[in-house]
């Protein structure tokens, strides 16, 4: 059991957001994150959220902690740079989990180098988000499923290809939990880190106060030049040449 004093510490950093017809979210945080941004040492504020299967306390949450088995699955966080409540211009990424791509380097995509890279657009901006999507994985299908789909395009299909073969959508990813994370934080609008105007399009019905978007776009290499040319063909990503033009 968890002291009252213990208790009290932690139930000061935590927030429930509840929405009509939805499910309660309990948001984690402030929590001072220090990360090593190549020479630099930047810091963060981190939080984290879990989606509540019934509207419970703060109190009930701590105290069922342990029964919740928390690392058999997967939570989502957010890392958060400057006054993102205040502050006029904030850029916000909503990264999609990479496995392979942001723990292990893979160069079959180009997910670590845009993690990496909003990271230093954000804090050159001197405000904004990183949306770390935990149920992401391969477009939303998940880690085992991602790996059977890599087999795939080894075979020479591609990634809209091989989602399709093995039953899924080409994107099966939701943002509502995230979008209800960054209304809680902030009201003002935010400028969105992505390649993919579909993506803002989206996201802006779903409810996300946005303006508009920049691009990002770099880490091409042999082993993903098929992967980023499928995701202009296919997913309405903007072309990188229009990428530097719009930036000029």
């Amino acid at each position: 059991m968890i002291s009252s004093e213990v208790r009290d510490l932690l139930i000061d950093k935590m927030s429930i957001v509840s929405q009509p017809g939805k499910k309660d979210i309990c948001i984690v945080g402030p929590i001072n994150l220090p990360v090593q941004l190549e020479q630099e040492v930047v810091h963060f504020h981190w939080y984290t959220w879990l989606v509540l299967e019934e509207s419970i306390s703060k109190a009930e949450i701590l105290d069922s902690l342990v029964a919740y088995d928390l690392a058999s699955l997967q939570q989502s966080s957010v890392l958060v740079y400057g006054d993102i409540k205040n502050a006029e211009n904030a850029l916000v990424r909503m990264h999609s989990i990479c496995h392979t791509g942001d723990i292990f380097g893979s160069k079959r995509c180009d997910c670590g180098y845009q993690l990496t890279q909003s990271m230093k657009m954000i804090v050159e901006n001197k405000c904004g988000a990183i949306f770390y999507i935990a149920n992401h994985e391969g477009r939303g299908i998940g880690l085992f499923s991602k790996s059977l789909a890599y087999l795939l395009q080894q075979e020479g299909y591609d990634t809209v290809e091989a989602n399709h073969l093995l039953g899924f959508n080409d994107d099966s990813r939701s943002y509502e939990e995230a979008i209800r994370v960054i209304q809680s934080l902030r009201s003002k609008p935010v400028t969105l880190i992505t390649n993919n105007p579909k993506k803002l399009a989206a996201l802006k019905e779903a409810g996300l106060t946005a303006d508009e978007h920049i691009p990002l776009w770099g880490g091409e290499t042999d082993f993903n030049k098929f992967y980023l040319e499928t995701k202009v063909r296919k997913s309405g990503h903007i072309a990188e040449k229009e990428t530097i033009s719009t930036l000029i």
